[in-house]
């Protein structure tokens, strides 16, 4: 990690302004403590066990909050497949980052590390589903909230990103 400070500061410890690369954030709209785990995986990515660990953690904790939280978290992918919260190659995926997760948690003796690929891949999966649930829910209701203000004569909610906000095509 690189660190940058003040240009021309030659003091013995100088005030750091920024760091190189900066960390990686989960997206405001995802959850507490979903977004939590998100961010527990990002960092630990260099430990692809605990990422592994923390990457199912973050999906354990989606199915909780669109209610799944009785049963196993196998039973509760499947629940949310059938209820059709998400695909059915989703819930595959959900699967194999469940079972990624628990092999470094339950010790496995045959096969008991994840590589960094699968902890990779755990963590592209589980950030893929967080924007899904609840990034791309957010952005549709601001979005939809912005075009009935914007019909009825109102001024936009400031809090529309620029991406975000409707686009203005001339008819």
């Amino acid at each position: 990690m690189l660190t940058r400070g003040n240009n021309g500061d030659s003091v013995a410890q100088p005030i750091i302004y920024q760091y190189i690369p900066q960390a990686r954030q989960a997206h405001e709209d995802i959850p507490v403590p979903a977004r939590t785990y998100l961010e527990q995986a990002m960092s630990t990515l260099h430990a692809p066990d605990a990422s592994a660990v923390m990457s199912g953690a973050a999906v354990d904790s989606m199915l909780k909050l669109l209610g799944y939280e009785k049963g196993s978290v196998y039973s509760r992918i499947d629940q949310a497949v059938t209820d059709h919260k998400i695909t059915e190659n989703m819930g595959e995926w959900a699967h194999s980052v469940r079972l990624g997760a628990n092999r470094p948690r339950h010790a496995d003796l045959e096969s008991p590390h994840t590589s960094p690929d699968e902890a990779t891949q755990s963590l592209e999966f589980a950030e893929a589903l967080a924007f899904f649930l609840f990034v791309l829910t957010k952005r549709i209701e601001r979005g939809r909230e912005a075009a009935a203000r914007t019909l009825h004569g109102d001024v936009v909610d400031e809090k529309l990103t620029p991406s975000e906000k409707p686009l203005n095509i001339p008819g």
